[in-house]
C-alpha cells in the first residue's frame, strides 16, 4: 500500500517551519480513500494533543463548495432555484439598475459587481441586518465584465437559498447530507460540544483565547455561526466522502464548467486548474478546486479520479504566518509524484 512518504516528507517539514501546528491529508478516489496522513498538533505547545484523523477543522470557505454548492444541486434538480433566476426574484431589496441584471449564475461564478469584503460584523448582527448592507453595497464593477472573488456576493446567495428552500441554511444543508452522503459523516454548522477537545483552535483573540468550535470567520460569526461563505466545521474524512460525491455526481460537469466572464478562472462556486493554481502543476486541466482562509483546500481531479483534502489550522495562533500557498501547491504535486512511484 502506498503510504505517500513525499506527501508526508512535505506535512513534516511545513510543520517544522511554523506554517501550521498540524494537519490531515486524505488522498481517495471515487471508489474511496487511498491514505489519510495526520501529523503534528493541535497547537504548538509541547503538550498539545496530536492530530489524528479525526480532529475537526475550521472548513472556512470550503464551505462554499461543500454545503452552499451542494444545496444549490438540489435546487437547481428540482426546479426550484435556476442559475439564469435574477436575484431580485429571491431577495426583493435587490433593486437598482446597477444590479437588475445580476443572475444566480453570477453571484456563483463571483461575478455579480460585488466586492471583495466588507467587515460588516463590526457594526451588524444577524442577517436582516447583514443582507440590507449587502443590498446596499455599491458595485465595484458592471456585473460579468470582470470576476473578483467575492464573500459578500455569496453571503447573498445563501439568503436567496434559504428564501427558496423555506429553511434557515444550516437545515437545509443538513437535509442534503442526511438524503446524499449519510449523517454519518462528521461534517456541520456550530459544531456539537463533544466535538470541542479534538478541535484544532484557530486564531487566538485579543483576551489570549484561542477560538475553538466558534467560526473564525467574522462575517460568518455575526450571522449565528451559518453562512454561505463559511462556517462548516469537519473531518478530513467528511471532506473526502463529499469529494467522491461530486467525483460520482452528474452535476459536477455543470458545476465544473469554466466562466465564459472575461479572464476568470471561476466555475460555479468553484475554482479550476491554472498554473498558478493551488493544487500545483500535476492535476489535469479538468480539476476543480477551493481553498479556506484557515488553511483548508479541496481539489477533484475527474481526469485522474482523484481528489485531495487538506486540512490545517495555518491561523494558530495567528493569521499572519505565511507559506500556506507554497506548501498547497508543493502537496498536490507530491500526491501525484507518490502515486507514480
Amino acid at each position: 500500500m502506498n503510504d505517500f512518504p513525499t506527501v508526508t516528507s512535505l506535512v513534516d517539514r511545513a510543520i517544522a517551519d511554523r506554517v501550521f501546528p498540524g494537519a490531515v491529508v486524505e488522498i481517495g478516489r471515487a471508489a474511496g480513500p487511498l491514505a489519510t496522513i495526520a501529523r503534528g498538533s493541535l497547537t504548538y505547545d509541547e503538550r498539545s494533543t496530536h492530530v489524528t484523523a479525526t480532529t475537526i477543522y475550521d472548513l472556512a470557505s470550503l464551505t462554499k463548495v461543500l454545503a452552499t454548492a451542494a444545496v444549490m444541486v438540489t435546487l437547481l434538480n428540482s426546479g426550484r432555484m435556476r442559475l439564469e433566476d435574477q436575484v431580485r426574484r429571491w431577495i426583493s431589496s435587490w433593486t437598482g439598475a446597477d444590479r437588475d441584471t445580476v443572475t444566480i449564475q453570477d453571484l456563483l461564478e463571483h461575478a455579480s459587481g460585488f466586492p471583495a469584503h466588507r467587515h460588516y460584523y463590526k457594526t451588524l448582527h444577524g442577517r436582516a441586518a447583514c443582507e440590507a448592507a449587502i443590498c446596499a453595497e455599491p458595485l465595484e464593477y458592471a456585473p460579468r465584465t470582470r470576476s473578483l472573488y467575492s464573500d459578500p456576493g455569496f453571503m447573498l446567495l445563501g439568503f436567496a437559498i434559504e428564501n427558496v428552500g423555506g429553511a434557515p441554511l444550516d437545515q437545509l444543508f443538513e437535509q442534503w447530507r442526511r438524503d446524499e452522503v449519510g449523517t454519518h459523516i462528521e461534517l456541520m454548522f456550530r459544531p456539537e460540544q463533544d466535538w470541542l477537545e479534538r478541535t484544532a483552535p484557530t486564531e487566538v483573540d485579543r483576551t489570549g483565547i484561542a477560538r475553538r468550535g466558534i467560526v473564525h470567520d467574522e462575517n460568518a460569526e455575526a450571522l449565528g455561526g451559518v453562512a454561505a461563505h463559511a462556517g462548516l466545521f469537519g473531518t478530513a474524512a467528511a471532506v473526502g466522502e463529499c469529494a467522491r460525491w461530486w467525483l460520482s455526481s452528474p452535476a459536477l460537469p455543470r458545476f465544473a464548467r469554466k466562466s465564459d466572464v472575461p479572464g476568470s478562472s471561476r466555475a460555479l462556486a468553484w475554482d479550476t486548474m491554472l498554473p498558478a493554481s493551488s493544487c500545483g502543476t500535476r492535476l489535469s486541466p479538468e480539476a476543480i478546486g477551493h481553498t479556506g482562509f484557515t488553511g483548508t483546500s479541496l481539489w477533484i481531479d475527474p481526469g485522474q479520479d482523484l481528489y485531495v483534502a487538506f486540512l490545517s489550522n495555518r491561523v494558530h495562533p495567528s493569521r499572519q504566518p505565511e507559506g500556506i500557498q507554497n506548501v498547497r501547491r508543493a502537496l498536490h504535486d507530491a500526491v501525484v509524484t507518490d502515486l507514480s512511484a
